[in-house]
């Protein structure tokens, strides 16, 4: 009898890749996915997979909704604030419940996370680690580096017409890696053994500055694309005349930050190794996303 796997978060954009992904690699009737409420729940009963009513603020709800799971891919909430309780709420839920496996979406980063620039974006990953590591269920984390799909908001989504990349990364590197990788590589964990009380890092097999990303989309788009590096007060200010709210302008500071201080700068080859199969490079995304758009 296969394992119920149980996808939270499957409405957004990662979930919703690693539900198309495992529904290429297990019957549906093996598929459960949790919701907030009935809303979107046509959209997957379609489709012959479970629902199950719960939310990460309401623990009875998980509990519930967690009954008879074998695996639970829990995808980190959102909410940077309330997530600093929701997920020791998800992993108590799973305890109670008896899941048999967590599959947690972490992120990549140096070494441990003291003074972590992107200490907000921290804190609730490392909560939700420690809280999995006690809690005696079997467990996955996937260190996540940054999506490819970020890289149009650090550069800006009208970079074909701006022409130059004000980011104040340097020449920090990254180890972008392509959202529908982590759904593929997610969706072999969820279906194949091998893989309890493993953490593996998920990132491109090679890192890049934004110089380079700048060089690539000049490749690829057929317009000369500049990067310029600014202080951080430079960039803060910059935003700041664009009506960028404070939120904004902090997180993108800090990311840029982060990224000079070689927090997301490792590579792997997990995707390659676990699946067999080749990953998505940064050139050929970035064809994908600004090629078309040749003059």
């Amino acid at each position: 009898m296969e394992k119920k796997i149980l996808i939270t978060g499957a409405t957004g954009n990662l979930g919703g890749l690693v539900l198309e992904s495992l529904l290429n690699k297990t019957a549906a009737k093996n598929i459960a996915v949790m919701l907030r409420s009935e809303l979107h729940a046509e959209i997957f009963e379609s489709k012959g997979i479970e629902i199950r009513i719960g939310n990460y603020d309401d623990s009875e709800s998980m509990i519930n909704a967690f009954e008879g799971i074998g695996i639970l891919y829990f995808v980190s909430g959102p909410d940077l604030e309330g997530r600093l309780v929701q997920h020791e709420n998800v992993v108590a839920a799973a305890i109670q419940a008896k899941v048999g496996h967590v599959v947690y979406t972490s992120f990549s980063r140096k070494d441990g996370h003291e003074n972590h620039p992107l200490l907000t974006l921290a804190q609730g990953h490392i909560i939700a680690e420690d809280a999995i590591r006690a809690s005696a269920i079997p467990y996955t984390i996937l260190l996540n580096n940054y999506y490819m799909e970020v890289i149009p908001l650090f550069v800006g989504e009208n970079i074909l017409t701006a022409k130059t990349i004000f980011f104040p990364a340097s020449q920090g590197k990254s180890g972008f890696i392509a959202r529908r990788d982590i759904a593929e590589l997610s969706a072999e964990i969820l279906t194949t053994p091998g893989h309890e009380n493993k953490v593996y890092e998920a990132s491109g097999e090679v890192a890049y500055t934004f110089e380079e990303v700048a060089q690539l989309i000049t490749e690829v788009s057929g317009t000369k694309i500049d990067y310029v590096s600014p202080t951080e007060i430079d960039f803060e200010n910059t935003l700041k005349n664009y009506g960028v709210p404070q939120t904004g302008i902090e997180i993108s500071t800090l990311s840029a930050r982060a990224i000079v201080e070689g927090e997301f700068e490792k590579t792997s080859d997990t995707f390659r190794r676990i699946t067999g199969k080749e990953p998505v490079s940064l050139p050929d995304f970035l064809k994908e996303l600004y090629g078309a758009k040749i003059k």
